[in-house]
């Protein structure tokens, strides 16, 4: 990554002992910020923590000499230095004399979005998550670049605070071909946005900071009219914007919806949810937690549906290698916040233990070329030894999926963490393997009978929707003694390759055959060591096998319940 900071410039600003020991400093090119309290010793702030670079307090006469080398404070107490990107706050006490100065450091660098470049390809409106300080300005001033140079994209930028382009009427060069328009005023920046549609053109429009409400109806305006957004938001993760109410309009609102009886015995909730309100007006969302971890929603539609409906969510983290290669990593979550049942369930994401979390799927990304980086990951290796890219078609060819009819959903999702039980959750009824419901519900209701009569889908059913009878059918669902994610994973460790394809094959004649169809099924030749390996596995199972064939060409035979 090549990085532009100019930051002697912003330490000509400085007395001479802040300057000093900050030139000597072994991490100058990692400086974050300066901070100058009135009656405190100066504070220099790191990735790795704060440093004092003095021992005498700031003084009157100190601030005086940076405020004289500054341009005029606007209306939100922020400066700057021409043609650089550093940025100066003020604090100020009730008389408005300047007593705090805060010295931020902008830099330009070139190479920070290569992990998502193959999104900008796809048109789609991207919204930026994270704290304050985490990157966030940075990434949207090279995503700018990249649009306008690269793209050949009209671009033009609402920099409100001169944070994206630099103080000055030149805007700096990190920025490409983008226009610039600033905003005289903080609450002004609604109608610049709105201003540059109407008046330039542009095809696509990047704005800094979205937080009032103003705000979010003009960049929702702007998707409308068919130009592509580029923004930020402060908050830590895409369920933090649905529960603000100011911001919530960016991934489409949230409203309380009633449902018919049916529907809400189909989904097993209450009848008043909460549903999305709109489309969203940004259809990408990137929470960028970490300066070198991002996690990506490519469909911000969709996990928003999911997380409403506490449903599981497909997260996709894509992080910065040293050697500069880019890893993308598949979790999934359940985020249960808001459903309506479960008041007393802590909130925080929790990882199913059959999650994809631990399928890693290391792919390396050279700017826009995807090439994969083989892994012998057990569920990564099948007969033909090749990679396995997506996790749920992992979880399409392992999990056994249920469909839970007439039963609060998030107490099924309980009671398969806490048992780890290789299930996944779905509503669609013609994925499903399985049918869980209460009796009188399933009773009453023949169509679903039909389609799971017609689909070949074996239903199960329990007399009340207590923990106890829920965990006793998924039990017997799993024929009992079914293998748990974590315990094929031991068996999996430390094994080469032809082990590794012989457990991959039992595996999936138990999981697709024997315990699907309910038929026998007959392996391929293997030698002893593979034999007993299988028949271990098949012990787990609580399955019947026998061992026949010439010797050297012997096999098993596995038989079902």
């Amino acid at each position: 990554m090549l990085i532009a900071d100019d930051l002697d410039k912003l330490l000509n600003i400085l007395p001479e002992f802040i300057k000093k020991p900050l030139n000597k400093h072994s991490s100058k090119k990692m400086l974050i910020e300066i901070v100058m309290d009135l009656g405190r010793r100066p504070e220099a702030r790191f990735p790795n923590g704060p440093e004092y670079l003095s021992i005498m307090n700031i003084s009157w006469s100190d601030l005086d000499l940076c405020i004289k080398k500054i341009p005029q404070f606007s209306g939100d107490n922020r400066s700057g230095i021409e043609c650089t990107l550093h940025r100066i706050s003020s604090i100020k006490n009730r008389k408005g004399n300047i007593v705090g100065l805060t010295f931020r450091v902008g830099r330009a660098i070139f190479g920070t979005i290569s992990a998502i470049r193959d999104i900008l390809y796809t048109g789609k409106s991207i919204l930026l998550l994270g704290k304050p300080g985490v990157g966030k300005t940075t990434a949207i001033r090279e995503i700018t670049r990249v649009l306008a140079d690269e793209m050949e994209k009209r671009v033009v930028i609402i920099d409100t605070s001169n944070e994206i382009a630099g103080d000055g009427d030149i805007p700096h060069p990190a920025i490409g071909r983008a226009r610039r328009m600033q905003v005289a005023k903080p609450e002004l920046q609604h109608q610049v946005m709105i201003e540059a549609v109407e008046n330039h053109m542009p095809e696509v429009i990047i704005i800094d900071e979205i937080g009032t409400e103003l705000e979010a109806i003009a960049a929702r305006t702007i998707a409308e009219r068919g130009v592509q957004l580029v923004g930020t938001a402060h908050g830590n993760y895409l369920h933090s914007i649905i529960k603000n109410p100011t911001l919530s309009d960016l991934i489409g609102g949230i409203q309380y919806v009633t449902l018919g009886d049916d529907e809400a015995k189909r989904r097993g909730s209450q009848k008043s949810v909460l549903e999305r309100k709109a489309i969203p007006a940004f259809q990408v969302a990137i929470e960028i937690h970490e300066r070198n971890s991002w996690i990506i929603h490519e469909r911000v539609d969709h996990i928003v549906d999911n997380i409403l409906q506490g449903s599981i969510i497909s997260l996709q983290r894509r992080k910065f290698n040293i050697d500069g290669s880019i890893s993308i990593e598949c979790e999934s979550s359940n985020f249960i916040e808001f459903s309506s049942h479960h008041n007393n369930i802590p909130n925080k994401f929790s990882l199913l233990p059959f999650s994809s979390s631990n399928i890693k799927d290391q792919i390396l990304i050279n700017d826009s070329n995807l090439s994969i980086k083989t892994s012998l990951y057990p569920f990564d290796i099948l007969s033909n030894n090749k990679l396995i890219n997506h996790a749920n078609q992992i979880q399409s060819s392992i999990i056994t999926k249920l469909y839970a009819y007439g039963i609060n959903i998030q107490q099924v999702e309980l009671v398969i963490n806490h048992l780890q039980l290789a299930i996944l959750l779905t509503r669609d009824l013609l994925k499903a393997n399985c049918i869980l419901g209460l009796r009188s519900c399933i009773k009453h209701n023949s169509k679903i009978r039909q389609i799971a009569k017609s689909k070949n889908i074996i239903i199960y059913t329990i007399h009340s929707n207590s923990y106890n009878n829920i965990s006793r059918a998924l039990k017997q669902m799993l024929d009992t003694k079914n293998v748990s994610y974590l315990s094929w994973q031991q068996i999996c460790l430390h094994k080469n390759i032809s082990e590794l394809d012989a457990l991959n094959e039992v595996r999936y004649a138990v999981e697709k055959i024997i315990l699907f169809y309910r038929d026998s099924v007959e392996l391929l030749p293997r030698n002893y060591n593979l034999r007993r390996l299988q028949s271990y596995v098949l012990s787990l199972h609580n399955l019947r096998y026998s061992t026949f064939g010439k010797l050297g060409y012997q096999r098993l035979i596995v038989y079902p319940v």
